[in-house]
């Protein structure tokens, strides 16, 4: 994604303001990033991608998602219509820059 991409469609709120909001505030678990103009309150698709970036960010590592902003909306508009996440798609984009043995917390089917 660029930083310009929305990251929580709902609510339009794009990467570089989560990056922003993370490095200044410095959250201590993912849920704080809905103080960030709402995000991951909506319909809850971003939730396990706000989780990851958490987890980027408290790693020392640029918070980002590594996919495309059209593969992104594609399968959140598929989500939306199921209520059922893509977890492939899921644990591709959120277990790429893991460390070994560890979880990003994310829950691919919530």
């Amino acid at each position: 994604m660029q930083p310009d991409d929305e990251v929580c469609l709902c609510f339009h709120v794009s990467l570089r303001k989560i990056r922003n909001y993370m490095a200044r505030e410095n959250p201590s678990v993912p849920s704080l990033i809905s103080e960030c103009l709402g995000a991951g309150t909506g319909c809850m698709w971003c939730v396990p991608f706000l989780k990851h970036l958490h987890s980027l960010h408290q790693q020392g590592k640029e918070p980002d998602l590594k996919i495309s902003p059209e593969e992104y909306m594609r399968t959140r508009a598929s989500y939306r219509e199921t209520k059922v996440r893509d977890a492939s798609v899921v644990e591709r984009i959120t277990k790429m820059d893991e460390p070994a043995g560890g979880a990003s917390g994310s829950d691919a089917q919530s």
